[in-house]
């Protein structure tokens, strides 16, 4: 069948298995120019949340810079005759694809990260490649969880707390700024967005690693997190994410300590830089921000996407010969540091109050965006043929 984008509100319902392919494989080129001393860097990986954004760019790093073993955790589409699963799918299947050609251990558990029955999985899978991880890496961003102690399913919500929220936000389809309002939270969903993307499942997933010995002698625990600008605040930092957020943070300093006694090892919250995700495409506000920031750390040549953000990661804190974590006041990994720097913000500052429909193109850079965006979904690479028909379920 011959695929094309199909994008209804901030989501391609279709996506192209040669194109995932290929920004896979553009990402491993980029990975593969790191080089560590002798002896460091990870060597056995587990990347829970593996097949898009953060997680598949630290999978891509440890194996491509580092000859690093890696085990990925994923919950994806599968394809059929008639549809194309989803991209995640194709991601997955790429890198088992391009660590083949270099020989690489991939190994790989598709299920809902958050039941126990995938936990089960993945042990079993890990006891088989020796066990030993070095490196945790939890990305996962979902909109709902079931929680394995009771079967209740808890869905998150985007709202802020204590206050209705109006903003300028972009309309990524009509490429339209515009006014949104948004009602604040209650306490039930503030709570239930805590359980979905709080530090609950991150903290049942070390317990049972180490409960298993599964975790290397100095192992390193990460999970992903983002803080932003002041102008996202209400809805992100201040709003009900935020709170979950919060919360992650709370258990990444008990899980340090669980760790340091238990394996010598360390946990952390790495906050990192603002790029086109799925996850952030739904957030209020967010596309706008990240259109301005790709425009302003453009001119200034300091943008990353994910993988030049998990390439500095690894090099500049976690691995190279000048390595520092350089935690904040929180005890926080700063990727986002390019970012939030105060000649970058105050640039988007003076930009935010100009921007509307009519000059969207000129103050922002909308087009990378739009271009991310059908990236995550295998389209418009170069070198890719588009026109040319492919096979959904055996596409390589």
């Amino acid at each position: 069948m011959i695929i094309k984008p199909r994008i209804k509100g901030f989501v391609c319902i279709t996506s192209h298995p040669t194109g995932c392919l290929e920004n896979v494989r553009q990402q491993a080129e980029c990975a593969s120019k790191l080089e560590f001393a002798e002896g460091s860097g990870p060597k056995k990986v587990l990347v829970i949340g593996a097949s898009t954004g953060y997680g598949l760019a630290s999978r891509i790093s440890a194996a491509f810079a580092n000859h690093a073993q890696t085990l990925g955790v994923s919950f994806e589409r599968d394809p059929k005759e008639e549809k194309p699963g989803s991209p995640g799918f194709y991601n997955v299947k790429a890198f088992q694809k391009l660590s083949a050609e270099k020989g690489l251990i991939a190994e790989d558990v598709f299920g809902d990260a958050f039941s126990n029955e995938c936990k089960d999985e993945v042990v079993k899978k890990a006891k088989e490649m020796g066990g030993g991880f070095d490196l945790v890496i939890y990305s996962l961003a979902s909109p709902r969880r079931t929680d394995p102690s009771d079967g209740n399913v808890y869905r998150a919500c985007l709202k802020p707390v204590g206050m209705i929220y109006k903003n300028k936000t972009l309309d990524t389809d009509r490429g339209e700024v515009k006014e949104v309002s948004i009602d604040p939270a209650n306490d039930s969903e503030i709570a239930d967005t805590e359980k979905v993307m709080g530090g609950e499942d991150w903290e049942l997933w070390t317990q049972r690693l180490l409960d298993e010995g599964l975790l290397a002698k100095g192992c390193i625990n990460l999970a992903y997190s983002y803080v932003g600008p002041e102008v996202t605040w209400p809805i992100y930092r201040n709003g009900t994410i935020g709170r979950a957020k919060a919360h992650l943070e709370m258990v990444g300093h008990r899980l340090h300590k669980s760790m340091q006694g238990a394996c010598s090892g360390q946990a952390y919250v790495s906050v990192n830089k603002a790029v086109v995700t799925q996850a952030s495409s739904a957030i209020p506000v967010v596309p706008l921000y990240v259109s301005m920031l790709f425009k302003v750390m453009r001119e200034l040549g300091t943008h990353e996407g994910c993988i030049e953000q998990t390439n500095r990661l690894f090099l500049d804190r976690l691995y190279g010969p000048n390595a520092s974590l350089d935690l904040d006041e929180a005890g926080r990994i700063r990727l986002d540091d390019w970012e939030m720097a105060d000649q970058v913000q105050q640039k988007i500052k003076d930009l935010w109050p100009q921007v509307d429909s009519a000059n969207l193109h000129t103050l922002t850079n909308f087009e990378e965006y739009q271009k991310e965006f059908l990236k995550l979904f295998g389209f418009g690479l170069d070198g890719v043929d588009y026109d040319k028909e492919v096979d959904p379920v055996h596409p390589f």
